[in-house]
């Protein structure tokens, strides 16, 4: 194959369309074991927030020391002015207090790792308890303060709960205590390593109250007690599904046991029982989310955190009447010399707007202003940085506390927009910082834009609640048009099944539409955008040892249902590696059957998996012929501090359409009209035609004249043009790696397709995903008489199904013989396909 460029022809050797992986990115805590991080991470491990975490009342029941904006707080119960107690390196979270009220455990994350730390509540000097690379966390001193119970992934790498003795000083004799089990039953999001978590002394001081999860398929798992002295068999107290949210707390008269549960509800709330774990009934009501409940030291009084206003609050409830009172923050006494720092964004006309901002003080720390929501990056590149970015929504204008010295701030106000960084002193007064983000679009030949998150989350289970009118302000801030909240289930709940609207909302210039995430990591995740009648239940299927074990129905069956609503339907983070039929242990993502039936719409290209090797897959099945359209999600869960990534990270540029016109936008993401990125603008035209055309040839090909262009927010490593999989040419990037406007001619003999994309592997702050990446759909090019052949992608998806028919044909699962039958005909009716693709 040739191409000319500029008028000049030059032979081109195909390369391979996928790029070397050096990623420069690590995930959060990567020393942990369990898989799926990004659930343990956000749900269990302490987070930067602005509003409290987690707390624990004085001797005396009349104080509490609190976590909050990565410092240690206290405050007088009735009073609104608050101490700061810790502000050294790194962020400290749940503080206990010592019985004898001399001292105070806490958790500081400290680059990418968690310790214990000990203050000495008359010195206000901390040191630290443990060392090293493991995570240690959820310190808990006995009654007599003689010992110590936490949880360290010391031992294998999973959560474990240890014991040690502790002198005033030091911590002696640690051993794990609950810990390391290799359980039978087979587990998908959990590791197959039991875990031991939130571990609570009894009245007695030798008995530990825990969650853990022993041949347990689904949850965090059940409460269970076991003997400090003389472990032997732990005692099961209640079975329980909470998410890593449990954290049971037995009252100081050794009768009662309290703690967090979603029993037959959306939310968490407060559930009280015997410490038999017999008839718990509940303690507290709402739609929002109670944690980390403590009782006061008489029991007569809880302090606990909700997420009931949003962002979190600290309460002291009553126990008997339930009279509650906020433990507010009013008044601030810092430790060091703080100084308001004042942001203000404004677009290059001056227009202002609303954006995403990163501070990062002269202590090493990020900052945020007190009412702001904080997010986290949920990987890190150890090249730039000890530890994650955090950042924050800034509506125009916003104040963040700093301590005094030189602060660097980063700005950006989504893909169209040039990013603003700045480093400023601050001194002993306030200081005001004015930064510019300016507009970067592609020229207008290559399309009118609107933009779209196609799968976000509104509430899954994290610490912040969200709603539609706060995600509307997150996604303006990222000038982002649309978003599609799929409403989903996280296990045994379903947190926004009360949002499902077939019509659209609202807010200032951002779309709401609601859709839905089909769960079955059998056969893959689906996307439904624009379901017009019903939510279709029961959100999932193929979930082992459960009543919905089958794997019928298939994925070709729930897109059946959800066209006869109109939808669109689509596979959401497909691959992190691209399957290997001849390797892989297992094969049953479903998508060659529905991709040969006809089933589905789009494909996650741009999402949470890993773009490359998707596109890979996505690249056979356009060589083959199918029209399935690239599409670009998140899989943000908006409600998370420690985030996937900020709504929009992933989204589609959709030409030619308006955010209010649903027929519109069906028929545009159907038909492939745009782009997909993580940050680069890219844009084609074939002879004029934008992608999701077609054009037609006669018998003898042609020349064609191919423009394309790149702007981009972030440097790129590669703009490249790709026909029928292989790099055609790499094009001059100029502006540091940021712009290209280019042209060319290519012959054209046969029959294919052409794109253009984008791909940076080295990391940057603004794009927080695995690495950039963009690309436009295709261009389509039909040659008469010359159709594309590809036998090799052809045989490749006959293996690949002839592995899930293997599979599949195997499991003993299936409710009926008929459903069997049902999954093995569809797999049968897509081979016949591809063996005619093979000629």
């Amino acid at each position: 194959m040739k191409y000319a460029l500029m008028g000049i022809l030059v032979a081109a050797a195909a390369q391979p369309a996928l790029g070397a992986e050096h990623p420069t990115r690590i995930p959060v805590l990567e020393q942990v074991k369990h898989p799926h991080t990004y659930y343990w991470r956000e749900m269990y491990m302490p987070q930067l927030t602005s509003g409290p975490s987690a707390a624990t009342f004085s001797p005396d029941g009349k104080s509490v020391i609190y976590s909050m904006q990565g410092s240690l707080w206290r405050q007088a119960i009735g009073d609104d002015t608050v101490y700061e107690l810790t502000a050294g390196a790194g962020y400290d979270y749940q503080p206990d207090w010592s019985p004898d009220g001399r001292h105070v455990v806490f958790t500081r994350q400290h680059g990418n790792t968690l310790n214990l730390m000990l203050l000495d509540m008359e010195t206000g000097i901390a040191t630290a308890l443990t060392g090293g690379d493991a995570v240690n966390l959820e310190p808990r001193f006995s009654p007599d303060g003689s010992k110590l119970a936490y949880v360290s992934t010391a031992l294998d790498g999973h959560f474990g709960i240890h014991v040690a003795a502790f002198n005033g000083k030091t911590l002696q004799n640690s051993r794990p205590l609950v810990a390391g089990k290799i359980s039978e039953k087979y587990r998908y999001y959990y590791s197959q390593a039991d875990h031991a978590i939130n571990p609570a002394w009894s009245a007695d001081g030798d008995t530990l109250y825990y969650v853990s999860n022993p041949e347990t398929a689904w949850g965090t798992g059940d409460i269970y007690a076991i003997s400090v002295s003389n472990p032997g068999t732990p005692r099961h107290v209640i079975a329980e599904e909470t998410t890593w949210a449990a954290r049971p707390q037995p009252a100081h008269d050794g009768k009662r046991l309290l703690y967090a549960s979603y029993r037959g509800r959306q939310w968490h709330q407060l559930w009280i029982t015997g410490v038999d774990g017999k008839y718990p009934l509940p303690l507290t009501f709402g739609d929002y989310d109670i944690w980390q409940p403590r009782w006061s030291p008489d029991d007569q009084s809880l302090i606990y955190v909700t997420n009931e206003d949003g962002g979190l609050a600290l309460y002291h409830h009553t126990v008997v009447g339930g009279a509650r009172q906020k433990v507010e923050a009013k008044k601030r006494v810092y430790k060091r010399a703080m100084q308001p720092l004042e942001i203000t964004l404004a677009d290059d006309t001056g227009k202002p707007v609303a954006g995403r901002v990163s501070v990062l003080g002269s202590d090493g720390r990020h900052h945020a202003p007190m009412d702001a929501r904080i997010h986290a990056d949920d990987y890190m590149d150890p090249s730039r940085a000890d530890h994650e970015t955090h950042y924050f929504r800034c509506d125009t204008h916003c104040t963040v506390m700093v301590p005094e010295g030189t602060v660097s701030v980063q700005a950006s106000h989504g893909f169209e927009h040039k990013l603003a960084t700045a480093k400023v002193t601050v001194g002993g007064s306030a200081t005001p910082l004015s930064l510019t983000l300016a507009r970067n679009e592609l020229p207008e030949a290559f399309g009118t834009f609107t933009s779209a998150d196609m799968h976000v989350h509104m509430n899954y289970g994290g610490k912040y609640k969200q709603t539609q009118a706060l995600m509307a302000a997150d996604a303006a801030s990222e000038d982002l048009d649309i978003v599609y909240n799929l409403i989903v289930n996280k296990e045994e709940r379903i947190p926004d099944i009360a949002e499902f609207d077939t019509g659209l909302k609202r807010f200032g210039g951002v779309t709401v539409y609601q859709g839905q995430e089909y769960h079955t990591s059998y056969w893959g995740h689906l996307g439904l955008l624009h379901l017009d009648d019903h939510y279709l239940t029961p959100d999932f299927s193929s979930y082992w040892h459960t009543g919905l074990a089958s794997a019928y129905p298939t994925n070709a069956v729930v897109q059946d249902l959800a066209h006869e609503q109109g939808a669109v339907s689509g596979y959401v983070h497909p691959f992190d590696g691209a399957p290997d039929p001849e390797k892989d242990a297992k094969v049953t993502h479903s998508l060659p059957v529905d991709a040969a039936l006809g089933k589905t719409d789009y494909l996650e290209i741009v999402s949470f998996a890993n773009h490359e090797n998707t596109a890979s897959v996505w690249y056979r099945l356009l060589n083959l012929g199918f029209h399935v359209a690239a599409g670009a999600g998140t899989d943000a869960m908006t409600n998370y501090a420690s985030l996937r990534g900020p709504i929009g990270l992933n989204r589609i540029f959709l030409d030619g359409v308006k955010a209010d016109e649903p027929a519109s936008l069906k028929a545009a993401i159907r038909g492939g009209q745009g782009f997909v990125s993580n940050g680069p603008l890219v844009g084609l035209l074939v002879n004029d035609a934008k992608p999701g055309s077609t054009l037609n040839f006669g018998a003898d090909g042609t020349t064609i004249q191919v423009k394309a262009a790149l702007r981009s927010p972030v440097p790129v490593e590669r703009f490249e043009l790709v026909m029928n999989g292989e790099v055609l040419k790499t094009f001059d990037v100029l502006d540091d790696g940021t712009s290209a406007d280019v042209e060319a001619e290519v012959q054209v003999a046969g029959s294919g397709w052409m794109l253009v994309r984008a791909v940076a592997k080295a990391s940057h702050p603004f794009v927080q995903d695995i690495y950039t990446y963009a690309t436009t759909n295709p261009v389509w090019l039909v040659v008469e008489g010359k159709p594309q052949t590809a036998p090799e992608d052809a045989a490749y998806f006959i293996a690949w199904l002839d592995r899930m028919a293997e599979h599949a044909g195997a499991r003993d699962d299936y409710n009926y013989a008929w459903e069997r039958e049902a999954v093995l005909a569809d797999i049968a009716k897509a081979r016949k396909i591809y063996e005619g693709k093979l000629q």
